[in-house]
């Protein structure tokens, strides 16, 4: 039993650090396409700088934020999922009329 939870622990983690992973790469492929697509309409000199500035800041916050979310997950896993997975395990016999 334990075994399945330690299982189902990092099973759940992985998923987390995907979605994570998937989140970063979409956001910097939303940030570039509209940098691309407004890029006409700037013009250039100090909008475009400050423009790209802006963009490269929430890029690399948002980036570093996801990266210490998973760093902080992994050192953590047990006490972040375990209690999840357990009221996870309730409500569904709970809901099946096991509980």
């Amino acid at each position: 039993m334990a075994q399945d939870m330690e299982s189902r622990i990092e099973k759940t983690y992985r998923g987390d650090v995907l979605f994570a992973s998937m989140f970063v790469a979409v956001l910097w492929l939303v940030i570039l396409f509209v940098l691309w697509s407004i890029g006409g309409l700037v013009g250039g000199g100090m909008i475009r700088t400050v423009l790209i500035g802006a963009a490269g800041m929430v890029l690399l916050f948002n980036t570093a934020a996801i990266a210490a979310m998973v760093r902080h997950y992994a050192h953590d896993k047990d006490a972040i999922y375990r209690i999840d997975l357990m009221h996870y395990d309730e409500m569904q016999a709970a809901k099946h009329g096991k509980g």
